[in-house]
């Protein structure tokens, strides 16, 4: 894969999530300080409990968007810099080389981390952010209950087989 591909695939993947951030918050209804009904003098405790469940799942999915937003500009910014070492006449060929190379290993955890988010996703989590540094994986997963045994191993697996990664750390988040 050459540099233009590289940076190819890269800006392809950043419009991705950014048009999938935009739709995920366009989706979800506005609230205006945490209130659904505003305007109704009395709201029953039904609604309020309702209320109260809808901000939650808007935290935590506020959570997901969030982490991969920031995921996302920080890869960015990180692949900014090493093209412009790339691009830079003044550096020496060792330097630019170190960082093509580094430039085209996070291009590929780029494309890792969005596909096993995928993958995941498919084998039915709500919700989920992939995170691959220094041959590490970890994984944040959405869900209310503890993670069972087949989970888990699905959750390596996938990690393994996009990735070719062992080291793997999942969280769970509600």
């Amino acid at each position: 894969m050459n540099k233009k591909q590289a940076v190819i695939i890269v800006s392809l993947l950043a419009l991705i999530v950014c048009v999938g951030v935009l739709a995920a918050k366009l989706n979800n209804p506005l609230y205006v300080n945490g209130v659904e009904n505003q305007g109704k003098s009395t709201i029953s405790f039904n609604n309020v409990e309702k209320s109260k469940e809808k901000e939650q799942v808007s935290k935590s999915s506020e959570f997901f968007s969030e982490a991969i937003l920031t995921r996302d500009h920080k890869n960015s910014q990180t692949l900014q810099n090493l093209k412009s070492i790339i691009d830079n006449k003044n550096i020496s060929k060792e330097k630019k080389d170190s960082a093509a190379e580094k430039y085209t290993e996070l291009a590929m955890n780029i494309n890792y981390e969005s596909r096993i988010e995928t993958d995941l996703k498919a084998k039915g989590f709500e919700d989920v952010v992939c995170s691959i540094e220094n041959d590490k994986a970890r994984i944040i997963v959405k869900t209310s209950e503890k993670l069972t045994d087949k989970q888990l191993k699905d959750i390596q697996n996938v990690v393994m087989s996009v990735a070719k990664i062992k080291d793997v750390e999942i969280q769970t988040k509600q």
